[in-house]
């Protein structure tokens, strides 16, 4: 594969225990809680009594803390995110309690939250959605370059449901690439590199900000080249290595910004070109077709994996986008803010097979979004807002399983906050309309509905809190969920939609409880879904490994626990426990697929003299609890290693990062090519930081 040099995307930009786990859930469910143990707040200082940062969560529209939201929030900025960071989004956040990924090689992994994945968790970049087509399979990318975020944020409860139809919740990816503010002395920036062992990567970025005022100039670029990763240690591949064949990618961002920004308002806009490729490992071949519920798979019956003389299939992927941001402040009485925000998405990829283009993905999409922020009313405080967005997505060639669809969405909402005493209310509620037209038929299918959700954080004592929430959240289905019919070798289906499918309606519990100030700090969280109307591909047949999924609906049960606990030992050392378990079920009997499995791992942090570090074990359980089809995952743990030094006196910052230390063999149950692509073995990186 050739690598790719970022710097012709910045000139374009620039022009335009497992037992444990098992059997004593209640026991788990007591000493969880709900929030990440990041590295910015485990951080201590000399005063007797330590207490967790409030960390402003931008998404919400309201500027509110985490610790004032009724369901748990996540926040990764700063020293904690820089750590986090790995070439994927899902990668990046599979850390953190209740969060995994889809992992589908090296080049595309997705975030899933709370057993939810797909379009039920919805991506945003600064509030508004990424267009690209990761919602339609698992071997599609994100289009997003974790170098160049700056934080990242991840909602569930009543302020997730502004975004609509994220019925599993919001992870909202904060970037710099339209100016805000002035920079300091007119110029400031950041750069820096990276490299691992595992894959041979090497990575680097830079961003950089100028102006005196009013006008601000913000140019970025990223890029990265990977090689095939190396697998755990008793894995091997068809040729005897331990390196996953099809796992190597390459990637280039360029952004340029220009905001003029002045006291109480600023409006700028962004032009991004990004460019990838990264392989499919586990791709099959097959001459498999459905008869009904049955496959029918010619005289022999039986697909092929790509042998030696093939070359394994490469998506070439390419994305533009323009980004409007705006706001004013204090523009009228009673009117605290408005927001407005755009975006202009051309996206397309390719499924190139021995350097011909056998699959083709198109994706043109606009979207608006206006935000007005009002002064309280009757002591409540809040924002009222529409959106509105068109998609246009086509796929031509091989596995064209979806013909080319237009969507239309519009969406009014509103999301209220009301403080008395102790206690402090929120309240959400949002209305959709939705049409989905698949062109070559000449069909159209419309949907609405209507969301609201109810949450409350009572601080019933110094340093201790309580929330409860409760959402009812409906989802229209999508267009490949209508409209799919036609082989998708990637995840070696034959995928078949239902034009008649319904609108999915979820009606969800979440409780918590937590510690916030003193020595030990923690937190715990329940959750219960009753979805009615699950949306999902049920596999209906299989031969030799190819499915046929058909996508179906019934109601649907999704109960889990989620969160940390850390305990003090003194100004330098903290130790900490955190996990997560959620269990998903057909209403009816069964189990989903591809559900997570439980996790309980120990933390150690330290800071020392400019040393952050962090010590972690994560125990995967084993995942045996299956649908029709659906293979038991075993389970592992593996070992971490975190550090960084800010040099005294200096913008220089080094990162140093061991991940599975020990080696082990994981496989990710999540993942529909689990076998075929492991979890990454040993990797050791390093990286220099200057900020300036």
């Amino acid at each position: 594969m050739k690598p790719l040099n970022p710097l012709p995307a910045a000139r374009s930009a620039l022009r335009a225990p497992r037992q444990f786990l098992r059997h004593h859930p209640v026991a788990l469910a007591i000493t969880l809680s709900a929030g990440p143990l990041s590295l910015a707040q485990a951080q201590t200082t000399d005063a007797p009594e330590a207490q967790l940062p409030g960390i402003t969560v931008t998404a919400t529209g309201l500027g509110l803390s985490a610790q004032d939201m009724a369901a748990p929030i996540s926040v990764l900025e700063g020293q904690a995110w820089q750590l986090r960071r790995a070439a994927t989004l899902g990668d990046s956040l599979t850390g953190e309690p209740g969060i995994h990924a889809t992992h589908f090689g090296a080049g595309a992994s997705r975030p899933i939250i709370r057993g939810m994945d797909g379009p039920r968790v919805g991506v945003l970049a600064n509030g508004m959605e990424l267009h690209d087509a990761s919602t339609i399979s698992p071997d599609h990318a994100v289009v997003t370059e974790t170098l160049l975020a700056e934080r990242v944020e991840i909602l569930r409860g009543p302020a997730a449901l502004v975004h609509g139809g994220a019925v599993g919740g919001v992870v909202n990816v904060v970037d710099s690439k339209v100016p805000t503010a002035l920079p300091a002395n007119g110029l400031e920036g950041s750069a820096e590199v990276q490299w691992g062992s595992s894959a041979r990567e090497k990575s680097g970025a830079v961003g950089l900000s100028a102006g005196t005022g009013p006008l601000v100039l913000r140019v970025e670029a990223a890029t990265r080249d990977a090689g095939d990763y190396r697998a755990g240690r008793g894995w091997r591949n068809e040729e005897g290595g331990r390196r996953v064949t099809g796992s190597d990618s390459q990637s280039s961002t360029g952004t340029v910004g220009l905001s003029w920004v002045g006291t109480d308002a600023y409006l700028g806009a962004a032009y991004t070109k990004q460019a990838a490729q990264y392989g499919l490992p586990g791709h099959v071949h097959s001459d498999c077709h459905p008869h009904g519920d049955h496959l029918h798979c010619g005289g022999h019956g039986h697909g092929h994996a790509h042998d030696e003389h093939e070359e394994v299939p490469v998506v070439d992927l390419h994305s533009y986008r323009w980004d409007l941001r705006g706001e004013w402040r204090n523009l009228a009485p009673g009117v605290e803010a408005v927001r407005l925000k755009g975006s202009h998405t051309r996206y397309a990829h390719d499924e190139l097979e021995d350097g011909v283009a056998a699959t083709q993905f198109r994706n043109r999409a606009h979207d608006l979004r206006l935000e007005v922020q009002h002064a309280p009313v009757a002591g409540w405080r809040g924002v009222v807002g529409l959106s509105n967005g068109q998609r246009s997505f086509s796929a031509d060639g091989e596995e064209a399983y979806v013909q080319p669809t237009r969507t239309h969405k519009l969406g009014l909402f509103l999301l209220e906050e009301y403080q008395i005493g102790a206690w402090n209310w929120q309240a959400a509620l949002r209305h959709d309309r939705q049409t989905v037209r698949a062109q070559d038929d000449a069909v159209e299918r419309s949907h609405q509905g209507l969301s609201a959700s109810l949450g409350t954080v009572w601080r019933f004592a110094t340093g201790w809190q309580a929330s409860a929430s409760f959402s009812r959240a409906q989802r229209m289905p999508t267009a490949e969920e209508l409209f799919a019919n036609g082989p998708h070798l990637a995840t070696n289906s034959w995928e078949v939609g239902n034009a008649q499918l319904g609108r999915e309606t979820s009606q969800a519990w979440d409780f918590g409880l937590r510690k916030t100030r003193g020595d030990t700090t923690w937190s715990a969280n329940a959750f219960h879904h009753r979805v009615q109307g699950y949306i999902y591909g049920r596999t209906v047949d299989a031969h030799d490994g190819f499915q046929l999924q058909h996508y179906t609906q019934a109601d649907a049960r999704f109960t889990g626990v989620e969160g940390q606990v850390r305990q003090r030992i003194n100004r330098f050392v903290g130790v900490g426990v955190f996990g997560d378990l959620v269990r998903a079920r057909l209403a009816e009997g069964g189990h989903l697929p591809r559900i997570p499995a439980a996790r309980l791992g120990v933390r150690v942090d330290a800071s020392w003299r400019g040393w952050e570090g962090l010590a972690e074990w994560v125990q995967v359980a084993r995942q045996d609890r299956t649908t029709a089809y659906e293979t038991a995952t075993g389970g592992y743990g593996m070992l971490n290693l975190m550090a960084s030094y800010r040099f005294s006196g200096s913008p220089l910052e080094l990162t140093l990062k061991a991940e599975n230390l020990t080696d082990r063999l994981g496989y990710a149950h999540t993942s529909a090519i689990k076998q075929a692509a492991p979890l990454k073995g040993r990797n050791l990186s390093v990286g220099l930081r200057v900020a300036f």
